[in-house]
């Protein structure tokens, strides 16, 4: 049977004169490209750069929402009310679908960054203000429902379903998982995987077996249509290079779902 996988990293994170990660070396690699919008990083002329660039090359566009938190770069988990946190997310979504646009692209999907990706896939109360922000959005220009990249089975997936947005399944092929298929956090040792090698070899493994190993040596259950690759790991192109290589390797056909 053929199996087709998408490869997505985080694109556009630097801001001002600072800069993080190779966007354009990476979206020679991906086949979707989460563009940060501007509240965990980002600015306008970095997102417009990135649209373009991912335009030229045939990468979907998708917004990278996250919580308003440059200093802490949409790492830090906040309380924020429902329809706040709606708001928060549509204004990205509608930013950056506006420059894309003006590229000659268009945002095709949606995926949470971060503290809000995390909080999203457990709380009730945060997934629905993501997914009610989606589902407003589209039908105001005239597109169809955009699809949600998230973990399998999480609470943004069930609370895209109820508004009858796709819940696209993600795993991560630079990431330690948990037992229960969520991922290690990033302040344990060992949650962030720097080997080409064994990234590419798990990210094979997740496309052809829908399954990872996690931290306690068992497998889990994957059931993903796209495998993200970090772009502001250390050696994130390499990484890449490296899971695309394998996947086409093993017969792997990547094509965005987007």
């Amino acid at each position: 049977m053929d199996t087709v996988i998408d490869l997505n990293a985080d694109l556009g994170e630097g801001f001002g004169i600072w800069r993080l990660g190779d966007d354009d070396a990476l979206l020679d690699v991906v086949t979707s490209a989460n563009v940060a919008c501007g509240f965990h990083a980002g600015d306008p002329l970095i997102i417009r750069r990135v649209c373009a660039a991912a335009v030229d090359r045939g990468v979907a566009i998708g917004a990278q929402v996250s919580y308003r938190d440059l200093a802490g770069f949409g790492r830090r988990e906040m309380e924020i009310a429902p329809e706040e946190l709606c708001s928060d997310v549509l204004y990205q979504l509608a930013a950056v679908d506006g420059v894309a646009r003006s590229m000659g692209g268009r945002v095709s999907y949606v995926k949470p960054h971060g503290a809000l990706y995390n909080r999203a896939c457990r709380d009730a109360a945060q997934a629905e203000a993501v997914a009610a922000a989606v589902a407003a959005y589209a039908p105001a220009h005239g597109g169809p429902p955009l699809p949600v990249l998230t973990l399998p089975g999480s609470a943004l997936a069930e609370a895209a379903a109820r508004h009858g947005l796709p819940a696209v399944g993600e795993c991560f092929a630079d990431r330690a998982y948990t037992a229960s298929g969520t991922l290690v956090s990033r302040r344990e040792p060992g949650a962030v995987l720097h080997d080409p090698a064994e990234v590419a070899a798990r990210a094979v493994r997740m496309a052809r077996e829908g399954v990872v190993t996690a931290v306690c040596g068992a497998d889990v259950r994957v059931a993903a249509r796209s495998i993200c690759v970090h772009g502001d790991t250390p050696g994130a192109v390499r990484l890449a290079a490296a899971v695309r290589e394998a996947l086409t390797g093993a017969g792997v056909r990547l094509e965005s779902f987007a």
